[in-house]
């Protein structure tokens, strides 16, 4: 007779993936620039807290660079929030997104990548080439002005 606690080791649960779409892909908007992209966050983020409060962001793109949708990674203080990989790449596998463009602010309003922020944007395009999910951009707003990995040839 099995106990008690070496049933409860065979007992799994079952995974089960699913996606829909409220939105028909005929509506959704194409990036075609870091600016398309730039003026779709600015959309989803709140200005009364971009100089208080650091966040970070992602959009999930199709392979047609058409919007899936736009996901809240994180929220921090004042200098920095946690951009989880494994929440970023998680969401975008869900999604079944073939690109994602990554966004954050800067509170202080300094544009300048830091340290961190290089290092992170390597370990998320390495990251996604190992899923086949590209990592189009990474973006830095201010409440003025922005920034583009891409732009700058740092991705």
């Amino acid at each position: 007779m099995e106990s008690t606690n070496e049933k409860t080791l065979f007992e799994v649960s079952e995974i089960q993936l699913s996606y829909k779409s409220k939105v028909k892909s005929s509506l959704r908007p194409k990036i075609s620039s870091s600016r398309d992209a730039e003026n779709i966050f600015r959309q989803y983020w709140n200005d009364d807290v971009i100089e208080l409060q650091e966040e970070f962001k992602m959009m999930l793109l199709n392979r047609y660079n058409k919007v899936i949708g736009i996901f809240t990674v994180s929220q921090g203080g004042i200098a920095g929030t946690v951009a989880d990989p494994k929440l970023i790449f998680g969401c975008a596998l869900k999604a079944a997104a073939s690109g994602i463009i990554l966004v954050h602010n800067h509170p202080s309003g300094s544009l300048r990548a830091s340290d961190a922020d290089i290092k992170l944007t390597k370990k998320l395009k390495d990251g996604g080439n190992l899923l086949d999910i590209q990592v189009l951009d990474h973006i830095i707003i201010t409440s003025e002005a922005y920034f583009s990995f891409a732009d700058e040839g740092l991705l």
